[in-house]
């Protein structure tokens, strides 16, 4: 889950600061922008966020088909969990494609289509962690809150470790996407590939292939 957020990071700051001012996984996010563009009679805003919003919600559509529910008896790692995520790994691959096609400063089309494709891959990765059960990373504002709620109480639940690993990679893998995107361009392939890759890697020995038959609870 740590090392998945060093991804996400890594796109919404090469999303924000090179493919139009709107993220590719803080649709919250981008749903006040759609609103401020609204009031702002701004088309431009208003059309790259709808793009995100657009290119998110096809990327949970096609990664909820791939990756499932959750299952009770399920693996701590499910195969479809890492079919997903091989998925998004080809999504980004296709992304970096684009990005060196247009050099590292996409503009018009090939922009537009940047961010759409990008926001894919985020909603692709969000339904494949949500397969492995209620925890994300790509919308942290739950986990976030989470980990204050736990300090205010100084009760920390079991998975506080994961949490706070979680929220300091998000932060760690936009530093290094932001510079890679403001300062090194061809850098920015490997910012966004390389975690996920490395987590598909491993997750493929641990994988189980069965599935389990019975219903969901």
């Amino acid at each position: 889950m740590v090392v998945l957020a060093l991804t996400t990071g890594a796109v919404d700051a090469v999303s924000y600061l090179r493919l139009g001012k709107v993220f590719s996984s803080v649709i919250t996010g981008n749903l006040a922008l759609l609103g401020i563009s609204a009031g702002q009679h701004n088309a431009e805003l208003a059309v790259n966020a709808g793009l995100a919003l657009a290119g998110y919600g096809t990327g949970v559509l096609a990664g909820g088909a791939l990756a499932g529910i959750p299952r009770t008896g399920q693996p701590p790692w499910p195969r479809r969990a890492t079919l997903t995520l091989a998925a998004e790994l080809l999504v980004l691959a296709a992304f970096s494609g684009g990005w060196f096609a247009a050099d590292g400063h996409p503009a018009g089309g090939p922009r537009l289509a940047l961010l759409g494709i990008a926001a894919a891959a985020m909603g692709m990765q969000s339904t494949a962690v949500r397969r492995l059960g209620p925890m994300s990373t790509t919308y942290l504002t739950s986990t976030l809150t989470g980990v204050l709620h736990a300090l205010a109480v100084r009760r920390w639940p079991s998975e506080w470790q994961r949490s706070t690993g979680v929220l300091a990679a998000f932060a760690a893998g936009a530093v290094l996407g932001g510079l890679a995107a403001l300062e090194s361009p061809p850098l920015v392939p490997a910012a966004v590939l390389i975690p996920l890759a490395a987590v598909v890697a491993c997750s493929v020995p641990v994988a189980r292939t069965g599935e389990p038959a019975d219903k969901p609870p």
